[in-house]
């Protein structure tokens, strides 16, 4: 397939399960904010388009919705719009329809090239999945037919490579993108409660991947004065808050519920907090350094380890949780604050133009 010239740019089928809140959606929207339309051209698949983010979608986006969340039930009709369409690359982000996806290629029409990602590290998140040993067999059987796997770091890259027989020349680090402009100026007005101790804020989908209860119990044992704020919703919310009470933290948690715009408290933040119990790259935390926050993460936060390295000194702290990462939130001071927002303290390489050239050039070099 020779190269697209601006005239006939490549056309990108990008699969998302839903319009939900979650750091994958907003990778995919991101990517498909900022594709140079001269040279890949993206549409939006979606099983079931309801969602918090349906908003975001660029108004040039084509946006398909077969509103059948269920992935067996509407997978037939996928396949039949991807026919239909005959899109040069289909794109996928989620583990589960990523599989589907794969073991279907040869119903879907020829020359289409599927290429696949992974919001978490396999390691870390299968073991913790419903039917993580199913999941794992199903990677180990049909990644490798993949036309290029985009991996968020160079950990994932090893996973693949070594536990699920994916062959080098498929793999490509591709970072998250963050639209830092835009970002920043959505937050030129930072949101902090009032007090004299460091705030911190953290975010999320409220589930056991993202150790918000664990979090809870390590903030009941520190001092008073740190204040907490948790932005997201989810299934764990009644209980999250029934731990709060609990725990007697009322006065200094609070869980905020989803914020479609969180920029503006992760500036008015003192530090970023990561408890994960497993990542793959935390679009959160990339996007609270964009803010000119400082980030204190768990090792198993996936990625955070490789941005800790290029970010600058203390941008990014990556601690064992308990007692030492007690002690990172203790050694946070409180700092006033000014309407200035604070300088980004983000690798450039996530900036959202340097990741859409990177993927261009993906799209057009593996055939």
């Amino acid at each position: 397939m020779a190269e697209r010239s601006a005239d006939h740019p490549l056309t990108v089928a990008c699969v998302l399960p839903s319009f939900a809140g979650g750091g994958a959606e907003r990778v995919m929207l991101n990517l498909a904010a900022g594709l140079e339309r001269g040279r890949a051209k993206p549409e939006l698949l979606l099983l079931d388009g309801q969602g918090p983010l349906a908003d975001e979608v660029p108004e040039d986006v084509p946006v398909r919705d077969l509103a059948t969340p269920r992935l067996r039930r509407v997978l037939p009709r996928l396949l039949t719009e991807i026919r239909r369409r005959k899109p040069d690359v289909v794109l996928s982000t989620f583990g589960y329809v990523n599989i589907a996806l794969l073991a279907c290629r040869f119903l879907l029409p020829r020359g289409t090239r599927v290429f696949v990602r992974d919001a978490n590290l396999p390691s870390l998140s299968l073991p913790n999945a419903a039917y993580g040993r199913w999941l794992s067999l199903g990677y180990k059987a049909f990644y490798p037919r993949a036309d290029a796997i985009l991996c968020s770091s160079e950990r994932m890259m090893a996973e693949f490579a070594a536990d699920y027989r994916v062959p080098e020349k498929k793999l490509r680090l591709l970072a998250n993108p963050v639209d830092v402009d835009a970002l920043r100026r959505r937050a030129a007005e930072p949101i902090r409660d009032p007090g004299n101790g460091a705030r911190f804020v953290a975010a999320g989908r409220l589930t056991r991947q993202k150790g918000f209860d664990r979090l809870l119990e390590l903030f009941a044992a520190l001092p008073d004065g740190p204040d907490l704020t948790i932005l997201g919703d989810g299934p764990d919310q009644a209980a999250l808050t029934a731990k709060v009470d609990e725990l007697g933290l009322a006065g200094r948690v609070r869980l905020a519920g989803f914020e479609p715009e969180p920029w503006r408290y992760y500036a008015g933040a003192d530090a970023f907090l990561l408890p994960s119990r497993w990542e793959g790259m935390p679009n959160a935390a990339l996007e609270a350094l964009a803010c000119g926050t400082p980030v204190i993460a768990t090792p198993d936060a996936g990625g955070i380890d490789e941005v800790a390295r290029e970010a600058g000194s203390g941008s990014v702290q990556v601690i064992p949780f308990g007692e030492p990462f007690a002690a990172a939130m203790q050694a946070v001071a409180p700092s006033p604050l000014d309407k200035s927002m604070r300088p980004s303290l983000l690798p450039p390489r996530f900036a959202l133009p340097q990741v859409c050239r990177a993927l261009e050039t993906i799209l057009t070099e593996i055939r």
